[in-house]
């Protein structure tokens, strides 16, 4: 085993470190106030090659491992758990999915653009009644002719009203339940497709999030993503990415709560002495060491799993669980530590801690991974090898 990050990975951590520091930290407090999400920043990170820096450099991305996804989606929810997201749905959800699945004409149609940033790719599965049921969903798609016609929703989609691209999972064959959904590559520009916002988020306000229409959307045969049935696998796939995706980010948001909280115990003084040599708030500090350390370790493990092309979905799943568990529990002891202050957005802890309870519910509640983990124990659970694993990382 080796815990040592590459010259190549440090000098990555440094760079996204630098580009949080200039371009969010200093506009982050009032995006959030505004709930404005600025496309800029995308634009930026794909400059930077960010939007594509686990994929090959074949197919226009950086070509580092999957761990350096891991750091840049550490530092970017440093920044702000709306940046760390736009790449965890561009990259995660989206482009390791078409690296994964796609067919050589597809990965040049659509994963190319996407790797280099010319192009945003986001992904659709939710819909209003069909969340951790994904069975459940009501889109359909019916093959005429040369295309399929998509009807149905998604909602609570990051990126809707900026993506160029989405990943779309739709009902062929509703009768044969989760082995009749089928995934599509759905453009923006096609007749039939719409995008709302939704406003009044408890959290991630800085990000674009919201629901997508389909109606009598025409996609092309040749957007099948897979076969037709393979969609569930296709989801739950993508899911492994996404998640491991949201497990770094965990990482990065419980860095920022030990920061700004160090910060503070060192300016604070009560009875005498700074805050920080109070045993009560030693606890909490110590705690989110901890819990930064631990989640850590549990990400850069399903990383190399990635890395050697590997099945991970048990060791993504305990890493998603607990970093995001970790994370909110930090923020709100951030709070706490910043006592009244840490009620008021004069300090960005109590953006923390509305930002840190949407990852314990999306892809996968934390009930859901309780459940997985315990099942894999028990032995009721096993994951058979998929038709395509994502590539290992040469």
């Amino acid at each position: 085993m080796n815990f040592n990050f590459s010259e190549e990975q440090n000098m990555l951590r440094q760079t996204v470190r630098s580009f949080v520091d200039k371009e969010i930290m200093p506009h982050i407090a009032q995006w959030d106030r505004e709930g404005s999400f600025d496309p800029a920043i995308t634009q930026k990170l794909a400059e930077l090659g960010l939007m594509g820096v686990c994929i090959p450099e074949e197919y226009g991305g950086s070509g580092m491992d999957y761990n350096s996804l891991a750091i840049v989606c550490e530092e970017l929810e440093r920044g702000d758990t709306a940046f760390r997201t736009a790449v965890s749905v561009h990259t995660g959800l989206n482009s390791m999915s078409l690296l994964q699945w796609a067919n050589e004409e597809q990965k040049q149609k659509y994963l190319v653009p996407q790797a280099k940033g010319e192009k945003i790719g986001a992904f659709g599965l939710t819909e209003p009644g069909a969340g951790s049921d994904v069975v459940a969903l009501q889109s359909s798609a019916v093959k005429e002719g040369d295309y399929y016609i998509l009807n149905g929703q998604k909602t609570w989609i990051s990126l809707c009203d900026t993506a160029d691209h989405f990943l779309v999972f739709a009902y062929t064959d509703k009768a044969k339940k989760h082995k009749g959904i089928s995934a599509f590559i759905v453009e923006r520009t096609w007749e039939g497709f719409s995008s709302k916002a939704t406003k009044g988020k408890l959290g991630i306000r800085a990000g674009n999030t919201g629901e997508i229409f389909f109606e009598n959307v025409k996609v092309p045969k040749e957007n099948l993503l897979g076969e037709e049935g393979e969609g569930f696998k296709i989801a739950m796939g993508s899911l492994d990415n996404g998640r491991f995706t949201v497990a770094a980010g965990a990482v990065g948001q419980i860095m920022a709560c030990l920061e700004a909280s160090v910060d503070y115990c060192n300016e604070r003084e009560t009875f005498g002495k700074p805050i920080g040599q109070h045993q009560l708030v030693q606890q909490m500090i110590a705690n989110m060491e901890a819990g930064m350390q631990m989640s850590r370790l549990l990400v850069y493990r399903a990383g190399e799993l990635k890395n050697e092309g590997k099945r991970n979905t048990r060791e993504t799943s305990l890493a998603k669980w607990q970093a995001c568990d970790f994370a909110n529990k930090a923020a709100d002891d951030a709070v706490q530590i910043h006592g009244a202050y840490g009620f008021s957005d004069e300090y960005p802890v109590e953006r923390f801690l509305r930002n840190s309870k949407a990852p314990v519910i999306y892809e996968g509640t934390r009930e859901i991974h309780t459940i997985m983990q315990a099942e894999y124990v028990l032995g009721y659970r096993k994951d058979k090898p998929l038709d395509k694993m994502l590539p290992a990382w040469k």
